[in-house]
């Protein structure tokens, strides 16, 4: 595996897959939407491709729902993630050490994320990982289309770094979404397999480096 650049000191995270377990909540919810619109998936292995990308693109991608229905399955699907789904939830093992390990080495951490930053914010005061973030980025929840790459741009801007190509980067994450995200604002990845990427998912879209797990993820970076 090649070294990472020796001058990197901005980290990006992805939420889930990465930092924290999210998956039976957010199984739950798309269960839940789906039983709203009179489809219900009884079996939530079939709904893992749901964990990661925007919910909006994944309701019509893996359910063929027209815009407008996609749309109202999201309504549902967040009636149950903003009471209980988003507590469904366990922070990664070595997760809060990784962190504070690499705050004391120096570097500056972000959290990027398609998960509502409404969202988001609960979680990481939830769990107690805010503290270790200098800025955290998440889709606004009014607002339908923002991509990986927007939310890649909006914790760099609040980083106070360049949109496009920052200097001294790297984007964190679990799924091909992050990796291509990256790519477009031209920021190296790297990929963890611990998450809920198919086999062989980050490197076919590219991740300049893959991990197995939190402990060769710090030992990467450290």
């Amino acid at each position: 595996m090649k070294a990472l650049p020796k001058d990197l000191r901005y980290l990006l995270f992805d939420l889930d897959g990465t930092l924290t377990d999210s998956a039976e909540g957010i199984l739950r919810c798309v269960q839940y939407a789906l039983e709203q619109c009179g489809t219900p998936e009884p079996d939530a292995e079939k709904l893992r491709p749901f964990i990661g990308p925007p919910l909006l693109d994944s309701f019509q991608e893996f359910c063929g729902m027209p815009p407008a229905r996609a749309a109202f399955a999201v309504e549902q699907y967040r009636k149950r993630f903003s009471t209980v789904g988003l507590l469904e939830n366990a922070v990664y093992d070595g997760i809060p050490e990784l962190l504070e390990k690499l705050r004391e080495h120096g570097y500056v951490l972000a959290v990027a994320t398609s998960k509502p930053e409404v969202y988001t914010l609960r979680i990481l005061e939830h769990f107690d990982l805010f503290r270790y973030f200098t800025a955290v980025a998440g889709c606004d929840i009014h607002r339908a289309g923002e991509t990986k790459a927007d939310m890649i741009r909006l914790a760099l801007r609040r980083l106070g770094l360049p949109e496009q190509e920052p200097p001294q980067t790297v984007m964190i994450g679990d799924r091909k979404h992050d990796v291509l995200g990256a790519k477009e604002c031209r920021v190296p990845c790297i990929g963890v397999r611990y998450g809920y990427a198919e086999a062989g998912e980050l490197e076919q879209y590219g991740a300049d480096w893959v991990t197995d797990s939190v402990e060769t993820l710090g030992k990467l970076l450290l």
